[in-house]
């Protein structure tokens, strides 16, 4: 297993964990400040490992996404239209 993902697997590699760890030898659960400064200590810290796509990732993730969209409008108007047919079918 990688470091990174040693960190990610144990709450020892987190940011803030002494905070946490000098509640846990006391006995106590830290305060509710305390367990908030911690979350967005944390939040920051996993936003800053955040990558954003390159122009040409960005284009292609948005072309993939509108091809499965439409494909599944399709399917789904497809659907729609034998089940309608089927309804007026049987009702008619």
């Amino acid at each position: 297993m990688s470091e990174s993902a040693a960190g990610a697997a144990s709450p020892e590699g987190t940011v803030g964990s002494d905070a946490v760890k000098a509640a846990k030898d006391n006995g106590k659960k830290p305060g509710l400040f305390a367990r908030i400064a911690l979350f967005v200590r944390q939040v920051i810290a996993e936003l800053k490992k955040v990558v954003a796509p390159t122009r040409s990732q960005l284009i292609n993730y948005s072309i993939v996404v509108t091809i499965f969209v439409l494909i599944v409008m399709a399917l789904v108007m497809l659907i729609d239209f034998i089940v309608g047919k089927l309804v007026f079918w049987s009702f008619g």
